[in-house]
């Protein structure tokens, strides 16, 4: 088996890392020598070598501090093999003249200490109890972040010490112990400046709310907002998009919506929206939504902090996924947790009832799928000489079913008989996890990519006049949608800056996505394959483009049968085509290809004359088993669900207030909090 070859990634770390422990060898020898031009060239490379490691190289810092070798240690020992060689240069009398300056070198140590135990104490005092979005939380005392090299050791280290360093190396040539003195003065002179500046915001007036302040401080608003049904998301950051497709439908319903977030890092990824967004880190905090007006929170995947939310007995809880597929993920027996389980259709209420996971057929709820009331149906076959084919796989998934995905066994296949098709127009959308759990599916999908770069420089197109235009819409859209942070701000800095939202900013996202999406397909060169990865253009705007669709058994095709166009699955399940079909009730109205891709040419051909397309009455019956019918609207259906489940909400509260207002001791009637309708 050959050895597999070091990833250049990977050589340019050992590439650093050698030349740091290089730099501070041959200082060492030249400190003891000693040798001056030597000692000056180790160092100016030891320090150039650190600039890069904090630009561009931050994974190496954290080998280097794991072996104890941090910034701290490191500039201590450039300075100390300075101070070696300067007291073995010359003839004067050492110890008279270089004391004072090793006693000010030790000085500003001790400044750079304190600094960084200050920045810790100011820290903490903007670490808030409550973070949010879209909400004025200006009353809570918000001000800009401190300077970055105020808070991160290592930049302040390097900057602040750089005088002193310099300084030293500076005496060495013509032993002048005046340069050490200058450059030592100057970094004293800094670490003051920078200690100043840090204790002023410890100051009571200056510092952001405390955490009693804060938590008065949100009782309030949610008082004064008095939210109704909010949407609960927890998990990592390439997650959000779970939480994200749930915007729109969500700013659709009737009454007061809040998004209600965990993570700290998470308020960021969420998309725009004019929704106040509020995260509540800590368990104690969380609890407080149980005496708001809060009635129905909306979940679209498991996490392990679910469960402490559903603790809230005054809130009712609905599973509503982030996609429906034939996968046993999508029948998770921790689904029987929730107050209800809303499906989009007929199809995955059957699903529930076969997985016999503890889900009564009660507690299900069919509302369609909201998001998809923006995908356009199908208007015919390709009208122009292209056929544009969206192949978007589904990543490894974590049981390791070599059915999951067809990115390992197919996708090179696949993507091979479409590129060698001249009509076709692919576009390649990965889903975001692929190779996070199998590395083949990360390898796979970099060699597809590869093949699609290559076909493109073998078909170049000439690109449209239009490309201004999508200039000037990105440009739009960004000035609606992203939040301009100066450079280190902080989580209380974008507290501030992201306060409430301009009115009617949702309507004019609407419009400027609406026009970016024309743009960006018009600017495109014709033929031209694409590569999408972005969070622009999104999945559905894809659909909308595409006039066949290939996929795994996903949540894809489910969402894709909106439009009732062609689509085909890749068979990588092992099973023959009747088990496959039988399995995985989904493909039912697909074309189902062997990893060979053997059947792609007839497929491409049944999709360019719609005649020989023998699926589209399947397609249609299928549509409605997963999605129920077109009237009404799926929007509509899940709002008539939201109030339902309300009402069910206020119902269980006034019970609650009556046997609590009949049990001596116990909080009254009046301390329950009266939900608006």
């Amino acid at each position: 088996m050959p050895v597999p070859l070091p990833r250049p990634q990977a050589l340019l770390k050992g590439l650093v890392t050698v030349v740091l422990a290089a730099a501070f060898a041959a200082q060492a020898v030249a400190a003891l020598l000693p040798h001056v031009p030597l000692l000056i060239a180790a160092t100016a490379v030891s320090l150039a070598t650190e600039g890069v490691l904090y630009r561009w190289q931050r994974g190496v810092l954290s080998l280097f501090a794991k072996s104890h070798a941090d910034i701290t240690v490191r500039h201590v020992l450039r300075d100390l093999l300075l101070v070696v060689a300067l007291l073995r240069l010359g003839e004067q009398d050492r110890e008279t003249v270089y004391a004072p300056l090793v006693a000010g070198l030790l000085v500003f140590y001790v400044l750079h200490c304190a600094i960084q135990a200050v920045s810790v104490l100011v820290r903490r005092t903007r670490t808030l109890p409550v973070v949010t979005r879209n909400i004025d939380a200006s009353a809570l005392r918000l001000s800009p972040a401190p300077s970055v090299l105020l808070r991160r050791p290592g930049h302040r280290l390097l900057v602040f010490g750089l005088p002193a360093t310099a300084g030293l190396l500076a005496s060495a040539p013509g032993d002048r112990p005046v340069y050490a003195a200058a450059g030592i003065a100057l970094s004293l002179a800094l670490g003051l400046i920078g200690l100043g500046a840090l204790l002023l915001r410890l100051l009571p007036g200056r510092r952001p709310a405390d955490e009693q302040e804060v938590l008065d401080w949100f009782d309030a608003w949610l008082a004064a907002y008095r939210p109704t049904a909010g949407l609960y998301f927890s998990g990592g950051a390439a997650s959000a998009y779970q939480a994200n497709m749930w915007l729109e439908p969500l700013a659709g319903l009737d009454g007061r919506p809040v998004i209600i977030l965990r993570e700290r890092f998470m308020v960021q990824k969420i998309a725009a929206t004019d929704i106040p967004i509020v995260c509540l880190p800590k368990v104690s905090t969380l609890m407080r939504l149980e005496h708001s007006t809060l009635q129905v929170l909306i979940h679209p995947s498991n996490s392990g902090k679910t469960s402490q939310v559903l603790r809230i007995p005054t809130i009712k809880h609905t599973f509503v996924n982030h996609g429906e597929s034939d996968k046993l993920s999508s029948c998770n027996p921790y689904a029987k947790a929730y107050d209800e389980v809303w499906v989009a259709g007929p199809a995955a209420r059957e699903r529930y009832a076969l997985a016999e996971v503890g889900v009564e057929d009660k507690d299900v709820v069919e509302t369609g799928r909201p998001q998809l009331d923006g995908v356009l149906p199908y208007a015919g076959p390709p009208a122009g000489p292209r056929t544009t084919v969206l192949y978007a796989p589904t990543w490894e998934g974590w049981d390791g079913n070599p059915g999951n995905t067809s990115v390992i066994a197919a996708g090179e296949n696949l993507v091979r008989a479409l590129l060698a098709d001249p009509g076709v127009r692919l576009l390649y959308k990965p889903h975001p996890l692929t190779g996070s759990v199998d590395p083949r599916a990360g390898a796979a999908d970099l060699r597809i990519r590869e093949l699609i770069r290559a076909a493109n420089r073998e078909r170049a197109g000439a690109r449209p006049s239009d490309s201004a235009e999508l200039t000037l819409r990105t440009a739009e859209l960004d000035r609606l949608t992203t939040s301009v942070f100066r450079a280190g701000a902080d989580t209380v800095e974008r507290m501030l800056v992201q306060s409430a939202p301009e009115p009617g900013r949702a309507e004019a996202v609407a419009r400027a996505t609406a026009a970016w999406e024309e743009a960006y397909w018009a600017s495109l060169p014709e033929g031209e394959h694409q590569i999408i990865t972005d969070a622009r253009p999104t999945l559905y705007s894809c659909f909308n483009v595409a006039d066949l669709l290939i996929s795994d058994v996903s949540s894809v095709i489910s969402d894709f049968l909106a439009s009732a166009k062609p689509y085909a699955v890749a068979n990588t399940s092992g099973l023959s085509e009747d088990a496959f079909r039988v399995a995985f009730p989904t493909v039912v109205a697909a074309t189902v290809l062997t990893p060979d891709a053997a059947g792609v040419p007839d497929l491409l051909d049944a999709v360019r004359h719609p005649e020989r397309d023998e699926l589209a009455e399947a397609r249609a019956e299928l549509k409605l088993r997963l999605l129920g019918p077109a009237e009404p609207s799926s929007q509509e259906r899940f709002n008539d669900a939201v109030r339902a489940l309300c009402g069910a909400a206020r119902d269980h509260r006034a019970r609650v207030a009556e046997r609590l207002a009949a049990v001596p001791g116990q909080r009254t009637a009046t301390e329950v909090p009266t939900a608006p309708r």
